[in-house]
């Protein structure tokens, strides 16, 4: 499901605009092609920003138990940069 939501999703908003872009017979319809592609690619953004923040949630965890770690015994924990 959620690589549904990651990629299959956007590129199909994306495939069914850029069709409708194509071949569009009126304004309306071209209006609709380019909404579509601009929503697949805005949901693909906010895909990756979710991502990339949790990510850098996890690497915050991690830094803050080898800070914990570093006051307990005096030395950074092996495997993590300082």
């Amino acid at each position: 499901m959620l690589f549904a939501v990651r990629y299959l999703l956007p590129a199909a908003m994306v495939l069914t605009g850029s069709a409708l872009a194509v071949v569009g017979t009126s304004d309306s319809v071209l209006g609709a092609g380019v909404v579509l592609i601009g929503s697949g690619l805005l949901v693909a953004l906010l895909n990756m920003l979710m991502r990339l923040a949790i990510a850098s949630n996890r690497d915050r965890e991690r830094e803050g138990r080898a800070r914990r770690d570093f006051e307990r015994h005096g030395h950074w924990p092996s495997g993590l940069p300082h």
